[in-house]
């Protein structure tokens, strides 16, 4: 069976360490053959992007330069319309086939927020979920929805080689790199006129402050 297939989506506006550090430990930790960074059109279940399509492709395209592990995945955006993330997988299955193991890589918060996900409880018949949070902070079993709670206890596995045995249907929790690090918080910083060097790729902030976004 094929190495599995990664996918990160999100808005990206901006991308930045705390979606690069997260790809590379879980191409690490669980083999992945690559990561696809798919940013979304309309995203349904947060504010709409501050940032044109076409910028936020540039800065993921700039971001993810250099890294063969890595690749940008455009097809939410020339679908258009709501980002709904089974139809990107349903689509990534029919391009890949059905034994290519998939991986949806989410972090905590997102997990927890699952069940209120368009058609939700098809995402473990079209991929691994793979939990990505914070060191000691695992998502608890208390703050779960009842379905999603039975998912959590009945589909994790206890090593990375089942996520290669199937092509979906098992669930990873993975103790990322503690980086405080978020989107809103980097605009907040540039609307205030300060530098968010350091907390973004050098490529990003350059492009960020060439054209004059988030100001």
């Amino acid at each position: 069976m094929a190495a599995p297939v990664g996918i990160l989506g999100g808005t990206f506006d901006p991308v930045h360490f705390g979606h690069l550090r997260m790809a590379q430990e879980l191409v690490e930790e669980l083999r992945l053959d690559e990561v696809r960074f798919v940013p979304a059109a309309f995203p349904p279940h947060r504010p709409h992007p501050l940032t044109g399509t076409r910028h936020r492709v540039a800065m993921v395209r700039l971001a993810i330069a250099g890294n063969p592990a890595f690749r940008l995945d455009e097809r939410e955006l020339r679908r258009g319309g709501a980002s709904y993330t089974v139809d990107t997988l349903t689509g990534l299955r029919g391009e890949l086939g059905h034994e290519t193991p998939l991986c949806l890589l989410i972090g905590g918060d997102a997990f927890l927020g699952l069940p209120t996900w368009h058609r939700w409880q098809e995402l473990p018949g079209l991929a691994h979920i793979v939990v990505a949070h914070r060191p000691g902070a695992v998502p608890t079993e208390q703050a779960m929805a009842p379905a999603l709670r039975a998912l959590w206890q009945t589909r994790r596995c206890e090593v990375p080689a089942e996520l290669h045995a199937a092509p979906a249907g098992r669930l990873w929790s993975h103790a990322m790199t503690a980086l405080d690090i978020s989107a809103s918080a980097i605009r907040a910083t540039l609307a205030q006129g300060h530098s968010p060097r350091y907390l973004l790729p050098d490529g990003v902030c350059d492009y960020i402050r060439h054209h004059h976004l988030y100001t």
